[in-house]
């Protein structure tokens, strides 16, 4: 799945979930897993969309779900926590994240 400027996503009510993180200096096969993290996570029932952004301090993740039980089934996918684990392990020297739920939203 190739990433756009901005996820399309449907009418609010829905959720966002935002990953900040600082990496490492450890670069081993960290774009290769998340390529494979967004490919498996558009997969997922609930799956709306996704956003990212990263400069050479920070960055940001940002992926759309319908539900909290899509959000959670996700964050329990075996593939997905092979990815989390690898984060704190090697990829990552802190990062957060944040569960929004969006209520509106409008562009230009």
């Amino acid at each position: 799945m190739e990433l756009s400027k901005f996820a399309k996503t449907h009418e609010p009510p829905y959720y966002a979930v935002i990953f900040t993180s600082q990496r490492t200096d450890i670069d081993k096969g960290y774009e290769k897993m998340a390529n494979r993290m967004v490919d498996l996570a558009s997969q997922e029932k609930g799956f709306l969309g996704i956003e990212s952004a990263r400069d050479s301090e920070l960055g940001i993740t940002i992926s759309y779900w319908d539900s909290m039980d899509a959000i959670k089934n996700w964050k329990e996918n075996s593939a997905h926590k092979i990815a989390q684990e690898k984060g704190k392990t090697e990829w990552y020297k802190n990062y957060s994240v944040r569960i929004c739920k969006v209520e509106r939203d409008y562009s230009f």
